[in-house]
């Protein structure tokens, strides 16, 4: 019996001991539905269907990341409960200023001594009592429990400045690895640039070994700096990928995404400020100063309400109710009062918290001064660093430039035979180090106006 097969072009081949004997029918059916089962393309539509896709592209500038990072950060989603939860509390301080309002039912069956005990003592029931009762209690005026409030409510305001100090913090922090991450990619530019420079130079210096007029010296000393940049771009390319990792980090999106960065590292104008002029704008527009008073103010009302506590407080009770031995006997009793309660005398209780208050006050009030100090740091710091690292990106440029033409002689040099490649090799170095630089340079300076556009409060603005 024939043994029918396929070929690589699914074609069925029949291959008969016998010439001239049929396969049966359902042979053929099968050896024909195998081989087209067996076609490279077949399914490959469905195949490809299942197959994980490739990962979306995000386009993303620095505005969009620290955008995101405020949207997404699970520590500024925590300072927002903070806010609801000052709410919370202010409105529980509120309670205690509406009147209060509550009610009883209560159902009993009791025995009653009657007599004396020295005559004939009796005792009398039992009898069923029942009774309904609605109380109603209003503070009227007490001056503790006014500023109490407006405690509560001035922790909201803090607790708001807090989150929005957070988010700022937020913002300047994804900022920074947003160039972090741009100095990493500009780093692998520059070695890409590197490596093909090498490429360039090894070339020169076989086809000058061909030529007779450099040695295997020379070649090989090409090769080894080749090979040196290929790892620096490996390192450069690494660090790249990890700066892009931190970057999604920072803004809490899916680590399945890849990033594209559309912003680039450059040197812009900035306008001239003097010290007075900045640090006007950062006491006017820095969240920190703003928080800190708000908090001296907390501490002022905690205190007041405190010692407030020695003034007299009037509050207003009633209730009224049904009372009787069977429901539908019941009888209508009420009950109107008016308390004014005098402080006198708790131990001294009261005066050990008034006395932690207004430690309390004090140390908000050396806190303040601590965060001028510290907004007058980092604006000071902010300046001096963008006025120096304008100089430095001058100074990088000029420094490549000439490193450039120091590498352009030195090929020409060893292309006529009059040095080997050492000088070569040493000019490349300057280059890298030339590039370096630069990039060291323009990450210094926007780094540093993004510094003083936080130290300014001004992040929005950037």
């Amino acid at each position: 019996m024939g043994i029918p097969h396929c070929a690589n072009n699914g074609q069925v081949i029949h291959r008969s001991r016998q010439s001239g004997r049929r396969l049966g029918a359902r042979t053929w059916v099968l050896t024909v539905l195998f081989c087209v089962l067996a076609q490279p393309g077949f399914g490959a539509t469905d195949e490809r269907s299942i197959l994980p896709t490739e990962a979306p592209v995000l386009k993303l500038s620095l505005r969009e990341a620290m955008d995101a990072a405020v949207n997404e950060n699970p520590t500024v989603r925590l300072f927002q409960e903070r806010i609801r939860q000052a709410q919370d509390v202010a409105n529980t301080q509120l309670g205690e200023l509406l009147p209060n309002l509550s009610g009883t039912v209560s159902g009993a069956r009791r025995r009653f001594f009657t007599g004396s005990f020295g005559g004939s003592p009796t005792v009398v029931g039992p009898k069923d009592f029942y009774e309904a009762r609605a109380f109603l209690t209003q503070n009227i005026f007490s001056l503790s429990l006014i500023q109490k409030w407006k405690a509560a409510k001035a922790g909201v305001d803090v607790a708001g400045l807090d989150a929005e100090v957070t988010k700022r913090d937020t913002m300047a922090t994804t900022g920074l690895i947003y160039l972090e991450a741009l100095r990493a990619q500009a780093a692998v530019v520059a070695r890409t640039a590197d490596v093909v420079l090498n490429k360039e130079l090894l070339r020169l210096a076989t086809e000058r070994k061909a030529a007779g007029m450099a040695t295997s010296l020379d070649v090989t000393r090409a090769k080894v700096q080749l090979e040196n940049e290929k790892q620096r771009f490996l390192v450069a390319e690494n660090q790249r990928d990890r700066a892009k990792l931190n970057l999604i980090r920072s803004m809490g999106l899916s680590f399945d995404v890849r990033l594209e960065l559309t912003d680039e590292m450059k040197l812009v104008h900035v306008s001239e400020q003097s010290i007075v002029e900045a640090l006007q704008v950062a006491n006017e527009n820095r969240t920190e100063l703003q928080v800190q008073k708000r908090r001296e103010r907390l501490a002022s009302l905690t205190l007041s309400s405190v010692t407030n506590e020695r003034v007299p407080s009037i509050q207003a009770l009633g209730d009224v109710g049904l009372i009787g031995n069977q429901i539908p006997n019941a009888l209508t009793t009420d009950n109107v009062q008016v308390l004014m309660r005098v402080p006198i005398f708790d131990g001294g209780q009261r005066e050990g918290r008034i006395s932690e208050s207004r430690s309390k006050v004090r140390q908000e009030t050396i806190r303040t001064q601590d965060v001028q100090y510290q907004v007058t740091l980092e604006v000071r710091d902010a300046l001096l660093t963008i006025h120096s690292a304008k100089q430095q990106v001058a100074v990088a440029e000029e420094g490549l430039k000439l490193a450039l033409t120091e590498l352009e002689l030195s090929r020409e040099r060893f292309a006529v035979g009059v040095a080997t490649n050492i000088e070569v090799t040493d000019s490349q170095t300057r280059v890298a180090q030339a590039r370096d630089n630069l990039i060291e340079g323009l990450f210094t300076f926007n780094a540093s106006r993004l510094s003083l556009a936080r130290a300014q409060g001004q992040l929005d603005k950037l």
